[in-house]
């Protein structure tokens, strides 16, 4: 419960950066209300969903913490054991002090944030029910569907549901009907199930003080939304509407749940309704929440792993402590020198565990008939009964943990003293030597669910060894083990090095790789789209030589990583293009395909929003045949984000408008200013001759 109540909050932390970063100061309003929403609602969808294993970039602790799940993370990868099988005297076990373990203090923390969990839950109970008892206890006037309810006292206005709460006595005529329009807005456009939702989710994430900055945004959004939807109206005067706001704005603040006018608000909502409209061209912006929610659900989520059986429910046994089954039943399969055992629950019968093992670490198995075998490392001895017929077998087994290793580990720093913990260590064979090796390494700080992922990946000293080589001389554990889950070793390293990254870290490292970026993909990527960069290369030269190159030389001169000062300024820039390139699977076939049809010089941000958007050659062709050329990158993603086709252009060129730019289409798509519309206006006798007064009429009388 608590990493997933982390990975929300981390989630609704990033969006909310995201959001402030770039769709703060945008003026679409409306949009951005459904990306607020919507990223509170993902925030704590994203974590629950599972992604393919090559996909994830989850550090695999995570995964391997327990291995005995109930579907197994890491099937056939549990290392066997190499040299000769040691048993050891039992031994009573050193004295352990009584102390508030991790597992305590966890559980006091769970208490603490289901304690806050209720304290706020509460609070909102609370507010509804007084707001529900203020609306109906009190004098209400009947205005359509909205009610008007009659308070007293200084209170500003505000709204719940279809209640206006206001005291008349307060305002003058004017203000006290700019009012109402502005709480009558916040009632059709449903703003309450808004503060509702962003309240339920501050009840769960009280502790984070990012998502009590989000519930402000999205308060604050609203307020933008309304004014701008208010001062469209045509009796509204801007002036007179920002001194009402000046005459309502009240230092006490009425209840969360409300939608409402305070005083820390009033400056922005003025600044904002001064504020010049955004342009259609930058609604590329929010195309990139779509990849960085991906990199969440990448980052985050459990890989989904294929199981040998169904998962099932495994019910404790009475000689277990958690989870873990140190009795039960076994299945076994033999294929070649290797032996798949499956360990069961006596009771139910379902698979919990399929391990693999060496077949020469057991002796003497029972063929045709029932007998007994073992199989003994450090951490203890596993005992089978059962027999085999052919190879196949099954019958039962106890786990015997070796008390002389959990004191030995114990010495070590490490607590192994539950049977639950010597199972695991003896499936993946965590020697006292490896513990050995890893502090000789430098890695003193180390406890069982660090362990347990290294031995289960194989990390050994050779492999250590060869990554600090490469120039990480102080990688960390975390580290180690995505590095060898996902195969980065010392020639990947020095084939990204060789590229130009001299710096790169461990994290962006797991990074490239996660995505399959090698150094050929760099090259290319470099050679198809660094075109500034390139004529940079080839003017300085031309300024030295005083003589043409051709291209060929120029592009040569481009690739030289090594020798060129501003080149290498320039690696660290390209890093998130580079990233976005290989994720949007933007290739040299794609950038080449817009050449054909004249677009030799698109950057970076132009190709990365072309394919976000989906804009193409044949779109694009599709245009020029209907007459419209040299379409900036800007104006297609637009055109393709608003969903702006040809025959739409001709639908408005039938209505006479014959001089239509692109642009006049664009904004008329994105305010729903139709051809059905236009149509609809001339019939009532509205006949102009220009689009954009149709698109101020549109804007006048709304949706």
């Amino acid at each position: 419960m608590i990493p997933y109540t982390l990975y929300v909050a981390l989630i609704l932390t990033a969006c909310l950066i995201f959001y402030k970063l770039l769709l703060q100061k945008e003026t679409f309003f409306h949009l951005n209300r459904f990306v607020l929403l919507l990223c509170m609602l993902l925030a704590f969808i994203l974590p629950l969903i599972r992604v393919p294993p090559q996909l994830s970039l989850r550090n695999i602790q995570a995964a391997v913490s327990t291995i005995i799940p109930a579907e197994p993370i890491y099937k056939n990868t549990i290392p066997q054991s190499t040299g000769k099988n040691i048993t050891t005297p039992a031994a009573e076990p050193l004295p352990v002090k009584q102390s508030l373990n991790f597992e305590q203090a966890t559980h006091w923390i769970m208490y603490l944030y289901w304690f806050g969990v209720v304290v706020f839950a509460f609070n909102f109970l609370m507010q509804a029910i007084l707001l529900l008892y203020k609306a109906y206890s009190k004098p209400a006037i009947k205005d359509g569907k909205f009610r008007i309810v009659e308070v007293t006292g200084n209170d500003a206005p505000c709204s719940f549901g279809n209640n206006i709460f206001i005291n008349p006595a307060n305002y003058d005529w004017n203000t006290y009907s700019q009012v109402l329009l502005h709480e009558k807005i916040h009632i059709e456009q449903k703003h309450t199930i808004d503060l509702l939702i962003a309240e339920i989710v501050l009840a769960f994430q009280w502790f984070n003080p990012f998502a009590w900055v989000w519930r402000k945004e999205l308060e604050s959004n609203l307020e933008f939304f309304t004014d701008q939807r208010l001062l469209q109206q045509p009796e509204i005067e801007r002036e007179t509407y920002q001194l009402s706001l000046l005459k309502v704005a009240a230092p006490h603040f009425p209840l969360s749940l409300t939608t409402n006018y305070n005083q820390s608000l009033i400056k922005k909502r003025i600044l904002m309704m001064n504020a010049k409209r955004s342009n259609l061209h930058t609604t590329w912006k929010y195309f990139f929440l779509l990849p960085l929610m991906m990199v969440f659900v990448c980052l985050f989520n459990e890989p989904v792993v294929k199981a040998q059986s169904a998962a099932a429910k495994v019910k404790p046994h009475p000689h277990n402590n958690g989870d873990i089954q140190t009795s039960g039943n076994w299945f076994a399969t033999i294929k070649g020198d290797k032996i798949n055992i499956q360990f069961r629950n006596d009771d139910e019968g379902h698979s919990s565990n399929g391990t693999t093992f060496q077949l020469s670490e057991f002796k003497d198995l029972p063929k045709d008939k029932p007998g007994t075998f073992t199989l003994t490392r450090e951490a203890g001895t596993m005992e089978f009964k059962g027999k085999f017929d052919g190879d196949k077998g099954m019958g039962e087994y106890q786990f015997k943990p070796d008390k002389s290793y959990s004191d030995a580990m114990y010495k070590e720093g490490i607590d192994v003293k539950e049977d639950r913990d010597g199972m695991v260590f003896f499936l993946v064979n965590v020697k006292r030597s490896y513990v050995q090796m890893l502090k000789q390494q430098g890695y003193t700080d180390l406890d069982k669910d660090k362990l347990v992922p290294l031995a289960a990946l194989d990390i050994n000293e050779a492999y250590i060894t060869s990554i600090k080589q490469a120039g990480f001389t102080r990688i960390d554990l975390d580290n180690l083990v995505p590095f060898k889950a996902l195969n980065v070793d010392k020639a990947y390293i020095e084939e990204i090095r060789n590229t130009g990254y001299k710096d790169i870290t461990p994290d962006k490292i797991i990074t490239f790789k996660a995505q399959g970026i090698d150094g050929k993909y760099i090259a290319d990527f470099r050679n198809s789209t660094n075109n500034e960069l390139k004529e940079k290369n080839e003017d300085a030269v031309n300024q030295k030589n005083n003589k043409n190159l051709n291209l060929d030389k120029g592009k040569n001169k481009a690739l030289d990583l090594t020798g060129n000062r501003q080149k290498n300024k320039n690696l660290n820039n390209d890093d998130d293009d580079l990233i976005a390139f290989k994720a949007l699977k933007i290739d040299e076939p794609f950038i080449n395909s817009f050449k054909e049809v004249g677009y030799n010089n698109l950057s970076n941000s132009n190709l990365i929003s072309m394919k976000a958007v989906g804009v193409t050659p044949v779109f694009i062709k599709s245009f020029r045949d209907a007459g419209f050329t040299n379409i900036n990158a800007d104006d297609l993603v637009s055109l393709k984000a608003q969903d702006v086709t040809p025959s739409l252009v001709k639908q408005y060129k039938a209505l006479g408008f014959d001089n239509i730019s692109l642009n006049d289409v664009i904004g008329a798509k994105a305010t729903g200013t139709s051809p059905s519309f236009i149509v609809s206006m001339r019939e009532k006798g509205h006949n102009m001759k220009s689009l954009d007064k149709y698109i101020a009429l549109r804007s006048v009388l709304g949706e």
